[in-house]
């Protein structure tokens, strides 16, 4: 754990991003994507002393599969982010139209715009996966170039110090969230470290070091009180925090009693703009159909996954598995996802709480199933009633590897989907993300109402047939809550990130994957030849899989794939 920044160092920091705040928000797109480039080489050139760093503090195995997960949300989503803000740029600075794969309406007039997969290494690397941004009202097919870059399109920016408040979780999140600010929004940014993942802050000022020396970006180390302080500071004008609601409150209202007062009277203690992203409930909602042995079995591990990925520890887990009563399917899914967490090795929940966390949820669920050894064994609570109304597996977020579960009512599937989505919107908290698994025969049956529970659903993130964290990875798609949190009511929060095509007012990210795992994918007609992804819990190659495809987003070239597609054959 690196040692908190000096109160003078701070001062020091701030002051040179405010005398530079306007030389950034006027510097030519030429020159900021020059700046991209500079970071793209020191990543790859510092990127396996970033994996072994997160490997070692998160206590795996350097042969482990699971250090996959560290190249898959570290560099491989770097890459990604500075590749697609490059891409943008060059558009912007030559003043031409940003080209989509796609741009359509829905019935009710509503925007969708494809955005991934941008080009034919998209479509090479995530083969199977495809990503859609859903537009706010007011967008329009003939105006949607109008509603790209608005920071760009303003004739005399305005320079801004922005604060970002880095997540400890997901070592990929600190800086995309700092690009975010830089490229999309046009502000210099200090960078604080959350305690827990601050041993990355090195690693990040070499790869960040171009943005470093021209004085754009700080990188600082603290807990708390240092973020509360920087927070206040007359020169941070906008401030970004990814955490939970919690902190959110603490931040905005203070703390203890008088800060829940502030709050119930919505008399904020900080009122710079503030953007966020703060978890939530994450439901997996599994829609009846005839599945096969097969089936389960594969999508046992995708659930598995939703739950597990990174110990639990993710803002966007899936925390609730909805099932339909009135399948015959249940039991065998559940059954499946079980054997899934018994057969896992085991696995240290290293973030601070972690263990608390599991214990009260099993002090409050007696009845809860325990996989593995250790002080955070994996945890299952089936069969809970999703009309109680104090049902904590509903209302807090457990980070950690405790999976809860619950049954709807539905003759058909049409009936279990529309029961399924009004629980989520109503009953589960926060807005994050939600995942649909559907058997493609469902998906024909469902027709247009499939579409329509896409649309109901009020998640700033939706899957269909995968997790809807793929949208994290995906980083043309927005990443954030669903709009219309307020700072009382904050959910999981307000704002978006990642979004490399800079779009303005996007509603929603809606990921498609394929249900079916190659070679089956093939014997059903769809040209997906993904076996299984790096991300997968289960996959034993993610490992060498997810290295080789983080340094081709790095230093793309078609003399990289048959080393990934080997690989990704073995998995």
């Amino acid at each position: 754990m690196a040692g908190a920044t000096s109160e003078s160092s701070l001062h020091e920091a701030l002051t040179t991003l405010q005398a530079h705040k306007q030389q950034w928000a006027t510097l030519q797109t030429h020159h900021k994507i020059e700046l991209l480039f500079g970071a793209r080489a020191n990543l790859q050139r510092l990127a396996q002393r970033w994996v072994d760093a997160s490997a070692a503090a998160k206590r795996l195995d350097p042969a482990s599969p699971w250090v996959g997960e560290e190249w898959v949300t570290g560099p491989w989503a770097l890459a990604a982010g500075i590749d697609g803000y490059v891409r943008t740029l060059h558009h912007i600075g030559h003043k031409l139209p940003v080209p989509f794969r796609k741009v359509t309406t829905r019935p009710n007039g509503q925007v969708v715009v494809s955005v991934f997969p941008p080009d034919l290494f998209g479509w090479l690397l995530l083969n199977g996966l495809t990503a859609e941004t859903w537009m706010q009202p007011g967008v329009t097919a003939s105006n949607l170039q109008d509603h790209i870059g608005r920071f760009y399109r303003q004739p005399q920016p305005r320079g801004r110090v922005a604060l970002v408040l880095g997540a400890g979780n997901v070592n990929g999140i600190a800086p995309l969230d700092a690009l975010y600010k830089l490229y999309a929004d046009g502000e210099v940014v200090v960078l604080k470290m959350n305690p827990v993942n601050d041993y990355l802050g090195p690693v990040l000022e070499e790869v960040l070091a171009p943005l470093i020396a021209e004085d754009y970006l700080r990188i600082v180390y603290g807990g708390a009180d240092v973020g509360g302080w920087l927070c206040r500071h007359e020169a941070v004008e906008t401030v970004h925090i990814t955490g939970s609601a919690h902190s959110h409150d603490a931040i905005v209202f203070g703390t203890g009693e008088e800060g829940a007062a502030r709050k119930r009277r919505n008399e904020p203690v900080l009122t710079k703009p503030i953007t966020s992203e703060l978890g939530g409930i994450g439901p997996c909602i599994v829609v009846p159909g005839p599945w096969s042995d097969a089936d389960i079995r594969f999508q046992a591990e995708n659930i598995a996954t939703m739950k597990l990925h990174n110990s639990g520890c993710n803002c966007v887990a899936s925390q609730v598995l909805v099932l339909p009563r009135e399948w015959d399917g249940s039991a065998r899914v559940l059954d499946a996802v079980r054997g899934v967490m018994r057969a896992l090795p085991p696995r240290e929940a290293y973030y601070p709480g972690c263990d608390v966390r599991q214990r009260q949820a099993v002090a409050h669920h007696p009845s809860a199933e325990l996989f593995g050894n250790g002080a955070t064994p994996r945890t299952l609570i089936a069969g809970l009633n999703p009309d109680r109304a104090d049902e904590p597996c509903f209302t807090e977020e457990m980070f950690g590897p405790v999976l809860a579960q619950t049954s709807l009512p539905g003759a058909t599937p049409a009936a279990f989907l529309e029961n399924a989505v009004r629980f989520a919107n109503e009953r589960l908290d926060g807005t994050l993300g939600a995942t649909l698994l559907v058997h493609p025969r469902t998906m024909r049956e469902l027709g247009p109402r499939l579409d329509q529970a896409v649309a109901d659903l009020r998640y700033g993130s939706i899957g269909v047939n995968a997790w809807n964290a793929c949208a994290f990875l995906i980083v043309q798609a927005p990443w954030g809550a669903y709009p219309g949190h307020t700072p009382d009511d904050i959910q999981s929060g307000v704002g978006v990130v990642h979004n490399t095509f800079l779009l303005d007012n996007t509603e929603k990210a809606v990921v498609r994957g394929c249900f079916y795992p190659f070679p089956r994918s093939w014997m059903h007609g769809d040209p997906a030849f993904l076996p299984k992804p790096p991300w997968f819990v289960t996959n034993r190659t993610a490992h060498t899989t997810a290295k080789r495809v983080a340094y081709f987003a790095m230093d793309p070239g078609y003399r990289r794939l048959p080393g990934i597609f080997v690989s990704a054959l073995r998995g």
